[in-house]
């Protein structure tokens, strides 16, 4: 066994079924619902103009500054695969530009993340392909390996299994596991539909806001006499 530099197979894969009710769900509805505690970090943000990422993850992990695996990851992704690349967040080199973003859309890639740099930033910027990334610079990759594909990765801490489902926005990145997909869903989505009952009531204002003085007196809050 190649330990580092390998491609493995990938063995499951979210239903497309669960990925298309996901893009109608925020995903800061979703992080609420997954208590908060899980989430891709603050320096990976949407790149491109606007546009819903949601799919598969496909994971790459890769040296930094080198793009020789997400090269291979692209050629073997399907169609709706969301490529997720761990290149521990190096900024040096960037790893994608408008033409690798240009075969991505080709094959039906429904996003790019890369825990790293991009450049061509402005050819992104224009469009709606989903390209999350941490920065970017002029400065371009090497193809020289190692790297892995189909292996655990993990973006701040935000363990990311190969298949598990990947959502983002411009309030960033999100995976939910594979085995939690559907009961977070079902969270998630009662979460959406209270809060949009809430904006009705605040806009016919009749919003209830006692419950901020009543954790304030729980809590043991002070006020003047």
């Amino acid at each position: 066994m190649s330990i580092g530099f390998r491609v493995l197979k990938q063995e499951r894969k979210v239903a497309a079924e669960w990925v298309e009710r996901y893009r109608a769900v925020p995903v800061a509805n979703v992080s609420d619902s997954m208590n908060r505690m899980t989430a891709g970090g603050a320096r990976l943000h949407a790149m491109h103009r606007k546009g819903v990422l949601a799919g598969p993850a496909l994971t790459v992990k890769a040296r930094p500054g080198d793009n020789l695996m997400l090269h291979h990851a692209l050629d073997i992704a399907q169609p709706g695969d969301v490529i997720v690349v761990d290149a521990g967040g190096d900024l040096s080199n960037a790893l994608i530009g408008e033409m690798m973003v240009a075969y991505a859309i080709k094959k039906g890639v429904a996003g790019i993340v890369i825990n790293g740099a991009i450049r061509d930033a402005d050819a992104i910027g224009a469009g709606d392909f989903p390209v999350f990334a941490a920065g970017v610079t002029h400065r371009g990759p090497y193809k020289d390996g190692p790297g892995e594909v189909n292996v655990p990765i993990a973006l701040d801490g935000m363990v990311i299994e190969p298949g598990d489902l990947v959502i983002g926005d411009s309030d960033g990145l999100l995976c939910v596991p594979f085995d939690q997909v559907a009961e977070v869903y079902d969270r998630a989505h009662a979460k959406h539909a209270a809060e949009q009952k809430q904006l009705e009531q605040i806009a016919q204002g009749e919003n209830d806001r006692s419950w901020v003085m009543k954790a304030l007196l729980q809590k043991g809050c002070e006020f003047p006499a």
